[in-house]
């Protein structure tokens, strides 16, 4: 009997999702950081075996969105609950349960499988866990399990749950691919994961990455190396100057540290060269947004 099917995974922002899938699939396909609305798209992270295969969709945390960028984020997260086979929905423990997890609760359609992922239990005491549990009970979830996806803990139990609910069926993609997204969207998430690592607050909600050129090309001694530039937009010229940084330090520091990601993503050697570029408001310019592939 082969198992396969879509796997969405659905929360508030900062809650630990892409932790939780990067967790699952035992590779870091999507980019993590403490920042909220992190994810800015559904992200399919692929996990292979001999009688199954799980694509899991990693989402944008919902919320209630400030413009049309955060609009967009939210229905792409609300359009995997209506194509998965099976929800996990992520709550943090810290927060124990919000009325804003129970906005999201309500939005699973009684006749779909969902599991409730209680995330960050390491963060608190662990006699604040059963209370959650007990509150959640009430609502439509087939497990309700209590984790870390940070340090790892039980996620083989939650693998194990997904495999038990997953439907029978066939591959939707090949056995070897690990995600539906090409090269370029993942060059431009670790250039962004580096952005939000390094910058201050007011810099991670108005960065995006564009991938404006990318070929191979060989060096004088004849080694091959992939050349990549980008563009990194911003909206306000005072954001374009911390970015840059003095001398250029901070660009500097973010493309040394890109570029290392990069080539362990892409197995080659790689010359990356970035520029910043201001295009004020682009999160509520419809033209841009499509530019840069978030509609």
């Amino acid at each position: 009997m082969f198992k396969a099917g879509k796997v969405a995974i659905i929360g508030r922002p900062n809650v630990g999702k892409s932790t939780l899938l990067n967790a699952l699939i035992k590779e870091k396909l999507c980019i993590v950081s403490h920042r909220p609305e992190t994810t800015r798209d559904n992200i399919q992270g692929i996990i292979s075996g001999k009688d199954f295969q799980i694509v899991f969709i990693d989402t944008p945390g919902i919320h209630r969105p400030r413009n049309l960028l955060g609009k967009t984020m939210v229905s792409k997260a609300n359009s995997s609950i209506l194509e998965s086979d099976l929800v996990l929905v992520v709550i943090d423990a810290k927060d124990d349960l919000t009325s804003q997890d129970i906005e999201i609760f309500n939005k699973i359609p009684d006749n779909k499988t969902s599991l409730l992922i209680i995330n960050k239990i390491d963060l608190i005491d662990k006699r604040l866990v059963l209370p959650i549990i007990e509150k959640s009970k009430k609502f439509n979830f087939k497990e309700i399990i209590p984790i870390s996806a940070y340090e790892k803990n039980d996620i083989e139990l939650v693998f194990k749950k997904i495999l038990d609910y997953l439907p029978e069926g066939y591959p939707l993609f090949p056995e070897d691919q690990l995600t539906d997204k090409p090269e370029k969207f993942c060059i431009q998430e670790i250039i962004r994961e580096k952005v939000l690592e390094l910058t201050y607050e007011e810099i991670p909600h108005s960065v995006a990455v564009s991938v404006e050129e990318m070929k191979e090309k060989t060096t004088k001694n004849g080694s091959p190396i992939v050349y990549i530039r980008c563009n990194i937009y911003v909206e306000r010229q005072t954001q374009k100057a911390i970015l840059i940084g003095k001398n250029g330090s901070m660009l500097k520091k973010i493309g040394c540290l890109s570029r290392k990601d990069i080539e362990n993503f892409l197995s080659k050697k790689a010359f990356l060269e970035l520029f910043v570029k201001v295009f004020e408001n682009w999160k509520k310019n419809p033209q841009k947004l499509k530019e840069l592939g978030y509609l």
